[in-house]
């Protein structure tokens, strides 16, 4: 699980609030709960109506990716992929039959199952690349919609601020209320701004990362689930998958190896 949404997002908030402080405001005043629904409502309320209702309703499952993505490493699939090819190599494919249903991965699961069962190379490829292309749309749709209410929520912000501008003018008579009144509207865009900046726009961009991240892994299993099924020499797989790592994930996997 990956810490950096949680701390990018505390960061920044404790860096707005405490320049505020050192500039004699109070974060308090920020607390404008008017604001704040028409925000977080509003802006919401529009991300829905720009999309499917079967997307709108994983919209908790995307926010909690979005907050807390699990991130598999691509060196811990390669050892399981070697321990497979050595395994095929010396008994065959069929004696991958019953290890296969013990993995984890459903991604890996299918693909050595397909192989096992005898499927043609190009078509095992197609079906799981098609999965990876199925999976790259869903995860875009997800990203999608963290960037639309990142557009939205500035414009949700300025109509909050409008609507409390034209209560302003509706006091116009009794001076002493402006000076609140106007703090009060311009609270909206504040809020606006901010969630989009802080919020949407940041989460969105975890998500596009998560998603590369997920498909350059199922890329790799691709890959050593076709060189099993073509037989090749175990060092050899590992090697070719290990092309696909960075030299610092290269000399990690190595290290662990070694261990």
């Amino acid at each position: 699980m990956d810490p950096s949404t949680f701390a990018g997002i505390g960061l920044a908030l404790v860096a707005i609030f405490m320049s505020m402080i050192m500039e004699g405001g109070n974060p308090a005043a920020l607390i404008a709960p008017s604001s704040l629904l028409l925000v977080f409502g509003g802006t919401i309320g529009v991300m829905v109506a720009g999309v499917l209702m079967k997307d709108a309703k994983g919209f908790v499952g995307v926010f909690k990716a979005a907050l807390m993505p699990k991130v598999a490493e691509p060196d811990e699939a390669i050892g399981t992929v070697v321990q497979f090819a050595e395994k095929a190599r010396r008994q065959g494919l069929l004696a991958l039959e019953e290890d296969a249903r013990k993995v984890e991965d459903p991604f890996l699961r299918k693909g050595i199952e397909l192989a096992v069962d005898g499927t043609d190379p190009e078509e095992l490829r197609e079906i799981l690349e098609n999965e990876i292309a199925a999976m790259k749309g869903r995860h875009k749709a997800g990203a999608k919609m963290f960037a639309d209410m990142g557009g939205f929520a500035p414009t949700m912000g300025i109509i909050g601020t409008v609507l409390g501008l034209i209560h302003v003018l509706n006091n116009l008579s009794d001076p002493s209320k402006l000076g609140p009144l106007i703090s009060a509207a311009f609270t909206a865009t504040l809020w606006g701004v901010l969630t989009a900046n802080v919020f949407w726009l940041p989460m969105s961009n975890k998500l596009k990362r998560s998603s590369e991240m997920e498909v350059h892994r199922m890329e790799l299993l691709v890959e050593g689930i076709i060189s099993i099924q073509a037989g090749a020499n175990p060092r050899v797989v590992e090697q070719r998958l290990l092309s696909y790592l960075s030299p610092k994930q290269r000399a990690s996997a190595e290290q662990d190896k070694a261990a």
